[in-house]
């Protein structure tokens, strides 16, 4: 087991976000988290990577609490996300973006940065292998010198996972991967999640296209109301009276 909460609870006043959620990643899987809009699958991540407190509840990563540690303090933990909306330095150039991505693993200061010192100078060739490696990786070359906010859609997504995978995670969460893209790119964005999780990184992620679900998840749960109401296999869940009721819908099962 990687990642684990336990009784994870978010209160907004008299709004219950996400209600006594326990649940698990183990590691080398693919995770899928479903359900209607405004179930609290963006809330648990919030929570998850120190955005919002916890009502109460914990979070625990790699056998350690991690629980209202600061957003930075998870990121060097191994926990690295995206967002529903797709974010990207979007003045930069795309190897630029993954540069910037890999310095919450650099330790050199201003001053180290301004003296060129020998730690400053060798995290700056390890940020520039990184960038290269992923930009390699993620399928980005003919894009490297473009500035993000000129690229399509669909490589401003792969580019978004890219500054996440940068922070080299042990623990990928994708908000929405497939949002916004067609149907044709969406194959393309699951090889990718498919090459992440064989390259060694655990993936969890919430997505609304369940073709994608279907095609690239070990397991699923399904939130309704900050509640789990279901888990287990996609086929499993996707024969679930609860689920087809609260989220599906009888045409799907059909």
């Amino acid at each position: 087991m990687l990642f684990e909460t336990e009784g994870l609870t978010k209160h907004f006043g008299g709004l219950v976000a996400v209600n006594d959620l326990s649940f698990h990643v183990e590691q080398g899987e693919i995770l899928s988290i479903i359900g209607p809009n405004g179930a609290g699958k963006t809330t648990l991540f919030n929570l998850v990577t120190g955005l919002y407190p916890p009502t109460r509840g914990r979070v625990s990563f790699m056998n350690e609490e991690v629980t209202g540690l600061k957003t930075f303090a998870i990121a060097r933990k191994g926990i690295s996300r995206t967002f529903q909306s797709t974010t990207v330095f979007n003045q930069d150039t795309v190897f630029d973006n993954l540069v910037i991505g890999y310095r919450l693993r650099t330790r050199s200061g201003i001053f180290g940065a301004i003296l060129g010192s020998r730690r400053s100078r060798a995290e700056e060739r390890e940020s520039l292998s990184k960038a290269e490696e992923i930009l390699e990786f993620l399928e980005l070359s003919p894009f490297r010198v473009e500035i993000a906010a000129n690229i399509p859609q669909e490589a401003q997504k792969r580019l978004s996972i890219g500054i996440a995978l940068a922070t080299e995670p042990k623990l990928l969460l994708l908000d929405e991967p497939t949002g916004g893209v067609n149907l044709q790119q969406i194959d393309n964005l699951i090889g990718i999640i498919k090459k992440i999780r064989n390259s060694g990184v655990t993936v969890c992620l919430i997505e609304h296209k369940m073709k994608m679900v279907m095609d690239i998840s070990d397991r699923v749960i399904v939130l309704s109301h900050g509640s789990k109401i279901s888990e287990g296999s996609p086929g499993m869940v996707s024969q679930d009276e609860d689920v087809i009721e609260a989220y599906l819908g009888p045409g799907y099962a059909a």
